[in-house]
């Protein structure tokens, strides 16, 4: 048997850490680290993460509702009818909607009533207004019987009194919202949001909104990163663009990781004689570098850190490997400090298609394939965009991505692949 090749990092040297290890390592040193709490308005509750649970105050519906329009009945008195042999009821009063009902529906009789509206004491479902002919003001035919408890939804069907509404660390969803607002709560207990400190490091790094010179380039990894950090909910601060001499960019990593919950750095991160990555988190408190370089194409060259309870990221210069790193380490960072549920988290959004051509990979790392997707009337497929690392435009023209495993080789073409969609 051939001994597979160590897995090596830049230099060649042995070294590369399997992705799920390094997620692994980081979630390790994650689990104890949570944001303080506070209380906000439920109109602000939006994307905010639950912090305790949630148990309803009340029932909801808090009495029997009808669903449909139409008239609340006995059902008894329903059954058998239709279209050859119709019942006949006497309609003895109205169900007006935000009253509760006066009187009783009695044997033989019926209520007009309204979608939402309270269910009169006596009836027990409710015929739809289709299934009933007038005859006048006062009688209706019915042509079709129901049994008891249709078109009803019931005290406390929605939710009971004193049942869990939601659980502790759930991003809240504005249905989520909206049955809170059911059960009359009016103010939530949330997670505060993380705050995102970005540094992009490198002397030819220029402002976007300037022209470069020869030899420079305009800063893409700010916006791009700090746009990924929004999507996630936090609060990003910005520390600009600096320099690689040693003073400017290890103060400017100690303030930011004084002053914020998560630090993001780009283009420090690769083995070389003027990236200080690696320094600079060594320098910090403990417990320092937990992982440099992972077995990841793009994205390689990451460092992952904690400085006490603020976890660093040195994240590749070019943009593509930075934004592969963010998903794979930074984003499931931000969403364990900021109490997202770990043990039920949200599923992402996938599509099956099929590849279009022959991949190539190398046993040993995890290679993200980015793709654009065609719907051919049958399914959709999938158009490999190739491209190098620092290609952003790779990025902007892709639908989404899929993985070939550390111990592939590649993927055929007509092979289904799970495309990751970008939001």
């Amino acid at each position: 048997m051939i001994k597979p090749e160590p897995l090596r990092d830049m230099l060649g040297r042995e070294g590369l850490t399997p992705v799920s290890e390094a997620q692994a390592i980081l979630f390790e040193q994650l689990n104890s680290i949570r944001l303080a709490t506070e209380t906000v308005p439920l109109a602000e509750g939006l994307d905010r993460i639950t912090s305790e649970e949630i148990t309803a105050p009340e029932n909801l519906p808090p009495c029997d509702r009808s669903t449909m329009d139409g008239f609340a009945v006995v059902a008894a008195d329903t059954f058998g009818a239709s279209q050859s042999l119709p019942a006949y009821l006497n309609v003895t009063g109205e169900v007006f909607m935000g009253d509760k009902p006066e009187g009783m529906v009695s044997r033989g009789n019926c209520f007009k009533i309204p979608t939402g509206g309270i269910i009169p004491d006596g009836a027990d479902a409710v015929v739809m207004f289709e299934h009933t002919v007038p005859i006048d003001e006062k009688m209706i035919e019915l042509v079709k019987g129901v049994g008891s408890g249709s078109n009803i939804i019931r005290q406390g069907d929605d939710i009971c009194q004193g049942s869990l509404a939601l659980s502790a660390g759930r991003l809240l969803r504005p249905q989520d919202l909206g049955l809170l607002a059911g059960l009359g709560i009016s103010s939530i207990v949330v997670y505060r949001k993380i705050s995102v400190g970005i540094i992009s490091t490198g002397d030819e790094i220029v402002d976007y909104t300037k022209l470069p010179a020869p030899g420079e380039i305009r800063n893409i990894n700010t916006l791009t990163i700090a746009g990924q950090a929004k999507r996630c909910g936090a609060e990003v601060i910005d520390y600009g663009i600096v320099s690689d001499s040693e003073d400017h960019f290890f103060s400017t990593v100690a303030k930011a990781v004084i002053e914020t919950d998560l630090v993001i750095f780009s283009g420090g991160s690769s083995v070389g004689m003027r990236d200080l990555g690696e320094d600079a988190i060594k320098r910090l408190k403990p417990p320092g570098v937990l992982v440099h370089g992972v077995a990841l194409k793009p994205g390689k060259p990451v460092i992952i850190g904690l400085s006490d309870n603020t976890p660093i990221f040195g994240l590749p210069g070019h943009p593509v490997s930075a934004l592969n790193c963010f998903d794979f380490f930074v984003k499931p960072a931000i969403q364990a400090i900021s109490g997202l549920e770990q043990n039920k988290p949200m599923p992402n959004a996938t599509v099956s298609a099929r590849l279009m051509r022959n991949i190539n990979s190398a046993a040993g790392r995890l290679d993200i394939i980015r793709v654009q997707l065609e719907y051919d009337g049958q399914g959709y497929q999938a158009e490999p965009i190739l491209g190098k690392s620092g290609a952003i435009s790779t990025l902007s023209r892709a639908h989404g991505y899929f993985l070939i495993a550390e111990d592939s080789q590649g993927l055929e073409s007509g092979s289904l692949v799970e495309v990751h969609l970008y939001q």
